[in-house]
């Protein structure tokens, strides 16, 4: 009876052992733990980001022409007014002649109408003075008539006659003059009119002007030059972008959302940019009005825009505070956390194993991640990714 009890607790004991040498195994070093606590939680939205310049300016082509010359490279620094490339401007720079030609006829033609509009007027004028010298001598023969009469040395018929001359005459003179003031009227809108035309050419005259200018593509501004159309004799349209001059000693952040957290943040929220372990702090200054397959884009303007960590076209991560949570259960974020949910974590047990457990996690921020159910302070939890020991139940630390 002896010998078989002691065969039952030997296979009880062998098998026992044959189950745990086939439980998987998992280095400590392998693994990151975090521990549970209770306290505040600044809650933010991960986002992503890529540095830029604060300011850049595109370079279009101001007419339709070919590039024939390139001066400069990608890369370079450059001043304002520095050549940047030359355009074929010959069929630009004849219609600017043309334009000039076209604008001296106008001139010509404007100096002339003040010419005929100043000999009209000065002949009417000239009438006028001559036809009030007429009405003060049939005045005066009105007069001397009327006298003449009174004393009986004249005719009635003789004084109607003075009368009617020296009335038709002051009629006259009231013709002329309102004669002169609509003539000079529709001289001044005359030559409003041929003005208007002369300022209109002036305008077209300069913007071809500027036009011819920004054909031979001088650099708009100090910096770097970021991008430049180098193809020798490939056909350039109005607007097509040719150079874009970027200062590079300052920068920003273009990032990036996804679109369902667009409703908790805005303009003025403030963001947390992390370049490996340099931490930089900014505000939102734009956002898209609309999303793109998803994703919400703004702008981030940075506190220390000029620091030397930054470098046009890296890659950030970026932490967008919108919330402050006063005391919740909470772990270290990792690579485990995808977003607020459901989740099997594995969770050290006294017994020196990682069990999987069933856990609710809610907001984050960069450093720590909330829960909602599932885990209580003290508790320690795997916080690096354990997606290939997903089929596992336990694990065993070595």
């Amino acid at each position: 009876m002896f010998k078989i009890g002691a065969t039952v607790t030997a296979v009880i004991v062998g098998a026992t052992a044959a189950i745990l040498s086939l439980e998987t195994t998992v280095s400590r070093n392998d693994i990151r733990m975090g521990v549970a606590d209770k306290g505040p939680l600044e809650t933010t939205i991960n986002a992503t980001g890529r540095i830029a310049p604060a300011y850049e300016e595109i370079v279009n082509s101001p007419v339709d022409s070919r590039i024939v010359e390139v001066f400069a490279q990608a890369g370079d620094t450059v001043e304002a007014g520095t050549p940047l490339l030359r355009l074929d401007l010959e069929s630009a720079e004849t219609t600017y002649e043309k334009m000039v030609n076209d604008r001296n006829i106008r001139s010509q033609e404007l100096t002339q109408l003040r010419l005929n509009n100043s000999t009209q007027l000065s002949e009417l004028s000239m009438q006028i003075e001559v036809k009030e010298m007429e009405v003060n001598r049939l005045k005066v023969d009105v007069d001397n008539e009327r006298r003449l009469d009174s004393l009986g040395s004249g005719t009635g018929e003789r004084v109607r006659q003075a009368e009617t001359a020296y009335t038709s005459a002051r009629l006259e003179l009231r013709q002329l003059n309102q004669r002169l003031a609509n003539e000079r009227l529709r001289a001044r809108a005359a030559e409003k009119v041929e003005e208007l035309s002369v300022n209109s050419n002036d305008k077209d005259l300069e913007q071809m002007r500027r036009t011819l200018e920004r054909g031979r593509i001088p650099a708009p501004h100090a910096g770097v030059l970021t991008y430049i159309a180098t193809e020798i004799g490939s056909q350039v349209s109005p607007g097509q972008r040719l150079a874009v001059v970027s200062d590079l000693s300052r920068f920003r952040v273009l990032g990036q959302a996804p679109e369902a957290s667009a409703e908790r943040f805005g303009v003025g929220s403030e963001v947390s940019v992390r370049l490996g372990s340099t931490e930089l702090k900014g505000i939102v200054t734009n956002v898209t009005p609309r999303a793109t397959d998803g994703i919400i884009s703004f702008t981030v303007g940075l506190d220390d825009p000029r620091n030397p960590r930054l470098r046009a076209g890296l890659r950030a991560e970026l932490y967008i505070s919108y919330g402050y949570k006063e005391s919740v259960v909470r772990i270290p974020n990792g690579r485990y956390f995808k977003g607020a949910g459901e989740y099997d974590l594995f969770v050290l047990d006294g017994g020196g194993r990682l069990r999987r457990r069933h856990v609710t996690l809610g907001d984050s921020n960069r450093d720590y991640v909330e829960v909602v159910t599932g885990l209580e302070p003290g508790d320690s939890v795997v916080i690096s990714d354990t997606e290939k020991f997903k089929s596992k139940k336990s694990l065993k630390i070595k």
